[in-house]
């Protein structure tokens, strides 16, 4: 039996303003829930927005305060970021990547958001005529969201179809070969589908970005939370899979929202590989009248206009996290297993009340278990099973909002809660009776 009628799911609609709950953003399907949980009184399970639902590292808010009572607030950081995050954020990247990257291109953002705004910028002018984003979907909607206020052109399309060298490749370079393409972007993770590009994956995208001129935007805002495998022992194999060990091309964008829970904070780097840092572009020299050098006009033309650089308190708490984490003294992926925990125990119950994981493989594996999953249920589309998800006090988003193909809501586990199990397993059962299969 449904906890909210129809009409009273309008009657939220209307008055928070969503137009169409089926393609709803992340934000109105927050709105329309919050409206419901706060008129009835009735707890809704909130698997829409994909906000850390742990504490906040406790070593970044010390390093915080000592930075502030040290009187750092009073200056303006510089717009390339402070030294000690610089370094840190060139030995993390080592630590768990395997990478070399020199410090000046670790450039502190408020947030991965405003690393893919600022990039986005910059990768679009650097070429005449390579002025549109390629996406691997399914994807983060914000990012295109970010190319519409930009008035950025792109293309993309579902990956799943494609996993694996022989089909990805062919796919990939019809796009480039275009040449219109300036970036490519993905999460890895995937944010909606959890699914994971493997290594043979990556060097097909690294190798057609060298040979495309194309420069790939590697989100990484759930990083090592492939709990699949051992990820999480500094300076130590395995590292993380990336596309910067297949090509010079590439921007890395290491946010702290997810492993430190510290996304109150609003830090994270964007990564400029060293030899597109280096490169020299015309067209960036004649647009800001500067010296056309990638990395330095990204960092002092581009990014310093959008936030005048991040918080010094904030940039002293990430170096210290990071470094913390080299040492071994912070475990950010033991600490973020909760996750993967949150998500088995809830896609049982969904599993076993006729619902299916939509994505449910990478190329060799299953998927894994982590901050996001994908459910279908077989007779609805995604936008009909996120409207009838709501009237049952759940809340998701459709996939179709992310750029899937396939029919179905994502999940976010952040913010479950060990009393709602219960709750949860009640409604899908409740859900089930109400939405009988048809052989």
């Amino acid at each position: 039996m449904r906890l909210f009628s129809e009409d009273k799911v309008a009657e939220a609609c209307s008055a928070c303003r969503v137009a169409d709950l089926s393609k709803a953003t992340i934000g109105e399907v927050l709105l329309v829930a919050q409206y419901l949980e706060t008129t009835t009184g009735i707890p809704f399970i909130r698997m829409d927005q994909g906000s850390p639902g742990l504490p906040v590292n406790r070593y970044g808010v010390e390093a915080e305060k000592r930075a502030l009572d040290a009187g750092v607030g009073s200056q303006y950081p510089a717009a390339a970021g402070i030294p000690e995050l610089k370094e840190a954020g060139s030995r993390f990247i080592k630590a768990y990547l395997d990478i070399d990257l020199a410090p000046r291109g670790c450039v502190p953002t408020t947030g991965s958001v405003a690393a893919s705004f600022g990039s986005f910028i910059g990768t679009t002018q650097r070429i005449p005529g390579k002025d549109r984003v390629l996406f691997l979907d399914p994807g983060f909607p914000i990012q295109k969201s970010q190319l519409r206020v930009l008035g950025i052109g792109w293309r993309a399309f579902d990956i799943a179809p494609f996993r694996g060298a022989e089909l990805l490749e062919p796919r990939l370079e019809s796009e480039l070969a275009a040449g219109d393409i300036a970036a490519i972007v993905y999460s890895n993770p995937n944010n909606p589908a959890w699914t994971c590009l493997e290594e043979e994956e990556l060097a097909v995208i690294g190798k057609l970005a060298t040979r495309y001129d194309v420069v790939v935007l590697e989100d990484l805002a759930y990083f090592c939370m492939d709990y699949r495998r051992d990820l999480g022992t500094p300076f130590r194999p395995p590292f993380l899979p990336t596309v910067a060990r297949y090509t010079d091309n590439y921007i890395l964008m290491l946010s702290a929202s997810k492993i430190y829970s510290y996304a109150g904070q609003r830090i994270a780097l964007c990564c400029i590989g060293d030899k597109l840092f280096d490169r020299q572009f015309p067209a960036l020299a004649e647009r800001y009248h500067d010296s056309g050098i990638f990395g330095e006009t990204l960092i002092a033309s581009i990014l310093y206009m959008i936030t005048s650089g991040c918080t010094a308190t904030t940039q002293h708490a990430y170096a210290a996290m990071m470094n913390l984490s080299c040492d071994g003294v912070i475990d950010f992926v033991s600490d973020t297993r909760e996750y993967a925990v949150r998500a088995r125990r809830m896609k049982e119950i969904f599993c076993r009340h006729g619902f299916r994981v939509v994505y449910d493989r990478d190329v060799t594996r299953e998927v894994g278990d982590g901050f996001f999953f994908t459910l279908g249920y077989a007779g609805l589309t995604g936008e009909a099973l996120l409207r009838e998800l709501i009237g049952y006090g759940v809340s998701a988003i459709s996939l179709s909002t992310t750029g899937a193909l396939r029919e179905g809501v994502r999940a976010c586990t952040s913010r479950m809660r060990e009393e709602l199990y219960p709750l949860l397993e009640e409604r899908m059962a409740a859900f089930e009776k109400d939405h009988p299969k048809t052989e």
